[in-house]
């Protein structure tokens, strides 16, 4: 085994000797994942070894490194192929790289430093969304840590101590060693079974499997708690919950210890959990009641933010059997709070650190106070729906979805309800169709980019979709069911002269009516 510095396997792959052998599955780490590896390497904790197979021979079919395409290696080296560790390497090379453009997103990657985060928070010193309202100059670029031209440019902005803090930082990710395992093995039909091996064999007990042991007695079984409260989510389309143990484990735990962050997930305490079972069960089922009711979140697949959900379990637990009946006021807070959140992508990063704040304040609104509901979150812009992209796993877009949800949309010609439940259940794309037809302005000349924008999505029924093909508005408007329009129009939340603008024009009429009513939901 070799260890070699971060910046020396930056330049490794950049010389193009570390590449990922088609076998392998793509880069599939969120945000997250990605700043808790960089905490992890920041407190010099093992992130576990990445293996290399070493060949002089390159194979016919590679992978991206993520969003970068990799240059030819030079013929005179051995190329190492990465087995295991793919993810880490990958958010190694991507936060911190400076040489190569990315052929995607890269920002996922955009990870920065919080120097005002205390220095013993777990998981919330590494973000990717500001605060809302807090000074950007407290976030340090991590792109920046290699870049000693922008490192000091940056660094000699701050105060005496906040330099302290990023040379220190610095320091940590430059002296940070990865180990790595090469093995050299020539025959290439062999090397996709180690692989597979590799990573069957790769399997630990997680958090979540050591709890069901610390659980278990001949009277509970939490696996099978587990399963029974999987299929009561069935039927509501939450059922994918019970596929989540790391989500389920924080519910557990803001019940429990009032709390979700890492150090409270592994330090819940098994019969305790095995007592208020009942408890937490109430707790999810009331947050998914809630949800599904007073939010018309119909599957937590189309949830913005699934771990918003921790939150509101909090609120929802209790031992009593007939559970929790929020009051108008209560109801009306945790509404504003989930907008709030939402609009301001509360969750996207820092989550162990939302959990916490979070949880408390559904706990003081559950004991009858009434706490200032996350103040410093601005408006949305009408920007915003125009300048980001409808894809039906995106948050933006799943934000557009329950938006859009609340207005109770009926179809486009028909004027019939949608019937929401089965629709958003499904988490189907093809029930999500452009107002100004793709076609359409596909021969207009306008780009996917532009054609894709949030703005131009709407609920639709099939039989609409297949009138209207690749009709301009002032085309099918005439079709629309009379004495409807209007309905039609105020449930899309769409301007009411829409077939004679342009599509720049309705792409700004519609956006800011929708941020307009984002911010309504919000009390913004």
């Amino acid at each position: 085994m070799a260890t070699v510095a971060i910046r020396t396997s930056i330049e490794r792959i950049l010389s193009g000797t570390i590449r990922i052998p088609a076998f392998q599955r793509g880069f599939v780490w969120t945000t997250d994942n990605i700043s808790f590896l960089m905490d992890s390497i920041y407190r010099n904790y093992p992130i576990g070894n990445i293996l290399l197979w070493r060949t002089r021979d390159s194979l016919e079919k590679e992978r991206d490194l993520g969003p970068y395409s990799l240059p030819k290696p030079e013929k005179e080296y051995p190329i190492d192929y990465v087995l295991d560790g793919q993810q880490r390497l990958t958010s190694i090379f991507s936060v911190f790289q400076t040489v190569l453009a990315p052929n995607s997103s890269t920002e996922a990657f955009d990870i920065f430093f919080d120097l005002q985060a205390p220095e013993g928070a777990l998981e919330d010193q590494f973000v990717s969304i500001f605060e809302p309202g807090s000074d950007p100059h407290r976030y340090f670029p991590l792109r920046a840590v290699f870049d000693t031209a922008r490192f000091f440019e940056i660094a000699n902005g701050l105060s005496p101590e906040e330099k302290n803090k990023v040379v220190e930082l610095q320091r940590r990710f430059q002296e940070f060693q990865i180990n790595l395992d090469v093995i050299e093995f020539d025959n290439k039909d062999e090397i996709a079974i180690i692989f597979e091996r590799v990573n069957r064999a790769g399997i630990r007990l997680d958090a979540f499997q050591l709890l069901s042991a610390w659980t278990w007695s001949s009277e509970f079984d939490l696996n099978e708690s587990i399963s029974e409260l999987a299929s009561e989510l069935e039927p509501f389309g939450f059922y994918d919950l019970s596929s989540d143990p790391n989500l389920m484990m924080k519910c557990f735990a803001a019940v429990v210890k009032g709390d979700a962050q890492l150090k409270d997930v592994v330090s819940l305490h098994g019969p305790t959990v095995r007592d208020r079972f009942d408890e937490i069960k109430r707790g999810i089922l009331g947050a998914i009641d809630f949800l599904k009711k007073q939010l018309l979140v119909e599957s937590l697949s189309l949830m913005p933010y699934p771990a918003m959900l921790v939150p509101l379990s909090a609120f929802f637990a209790t031992s009593a059997v007939s559970g929790v009946h929020p009051s108008d006021k209560q109801r009306e807070a945790m509404v504003r709070w989930y907008w709030r959140s939402c609009l301001s992508r509360r969750y996207s990063s820092g989550v162990g650190r939302a959990h916490a704040a979070d949880i408390a304040l559904m706990n003081s609104i559950k004991t009858g106070h009434e706490p200032e509901i996350l103040r410093a979150v601005r408006p949305i812009e009408a920007e915003f729906f125009i300048d980001n992209r409808f894809t039906i796993g995106n948050v933006n877009s799943k934000i557009l979805i329950n938006l859009l949800s609340q207005k109770s949309p009926v179809s486009l010609l028909s004027g019939a309800k949608i019937d929401l439940a089965a629709v958003l259940q499904k988490a189907n794309k093809n029930e999500f169709h452009h107002i100004f037809p793709r076609a359409h302005l596909k021969k207009t000349g306008f780009e996917n980019e532009k054609i894709n924008a949030i703005a131009n999505i709407c609920f639709l029924s099939k039989s609409d979709n297949n009138r209207i093909k690749d009709k301009e508005p002032s085309a099918y408007v005439n079709m629309m069911t009379k004495g409807k329009e209007s309905e039609i129009l105020s449930t899309n939340i769409i301007p009411k002269n829409f077939a004679s603008l342009s599509y720049d024009d309705f792409l700004q009429g519609r956006a800011v009516m929708i941020a307009g009513f984002a911010n309504s939901l919000a009390g913004l």
